[in-house]
């Protein structure tokens, strides 16, 4: 699967499966966009990728601030055309649901579901005038099954998801494929940080008995994001070890 020619942003790409898939498309022959909060940390990934003689920028961005949004938006779009949208930054912390704030809800909908919402729709119009292009959100099992602890991480995963079936379905007249790759839990920072009996529970729940590697993650939004996947649109895919079937 080989994406020559295209450039390819990739939200939350200073860690975990955003750097992951930053790094797969980059390999793919993609020039690549990282987009971070992190700068420092982005910098230094976009970097790593060119001393591998990849074709890699960092463009900073705040997923939660409409500013932010249009900036990298304006940013972005002036250097040339966006082929590929990754929305793969994600925010959430294992808590009881009557423990949340209104703060923290805010911030979990803002990341994982209005963040990506707002940056489609700030990189759609070129993808529409040209009737090509490839939007893969980053969802999660959580989304489709529901997760103790994560409810309104849950709900806002699942909003994406839906968000994805009916932007695919709005899209398909301009020949943009809308899909959805839903991990199951993954070996990052955000999952590592659990308590040790949280992360054996889960272990024993997946079939395969372990966690995803970020590259397996990531394998399947190259899928997406390549011309194998030219006439799928609309779906979500679970890559979670076999944790849910549906």
């Amino acid at each position: 699967m080989r994406l020559e020619g295209k450039t390819v942003v990739v939200t939350g790409a200073a860690s975990g499966i955003g750097r992951a898939t930053a790094e797969m498309l980059a390999r793919a022959g993609a020039s690549v966009v990282l987009a971070d909060l992190s700068a420092e940390k982005g910098e230094e990934e976009a970097r790593r990728l060119r001393d591998a003689e990849l074709k890699a920028t960092f463009a900073w961005i705040d997923v939660s601030s409409d500013h932010a949004i249009a900036e990298f938006a304006k940013t972005v779009l002036s250097r040339g055309e966006v082929h590929v949208l990754a929305n793969v930054a994600g925010y959430g912390k294992g808590q009881a649901f009557v423990d949340n704030d209104p703060e923290f809800w805010e911030r979990v909908v803002d990341i994982n579901l209005m963040g990506p919402i707002k940056l489609t729709r700030a990189l759609l119009g070129p993808m529409i005038e040209r009737k090509a292009g490839k939007i893969v959100n980053v969802a999660s099992d959580a989304g489709r099954v529901g997760s103790s602890g994560e409810t309104v991480y849950s709900g806002a995963k699942g909003g994406l998801i839906a968000f994805s079936k009916g932007l695919a379905r709005e899209m398909a007249r301009y020949s943009i494929n809308v899909n959805c790759v839903c991990p199951g839990p993954t070996e990052t920072p955000m999952l590592m940080a659990l308590p040790e009996n949280h992360l054996e529970a889960f272990r024993r729940a997946i079939p395969l008995r372990r966690f995803a590697q970020p590259a397996e993650i990531a394998s399947a939004i190259l899928f997406f994001a390549s011309d194998h996947s030219n006439y799928i649109t609309g779906q979500t895919l679970s890559v979670s070890g076999g944790l849910s079937m549906v």
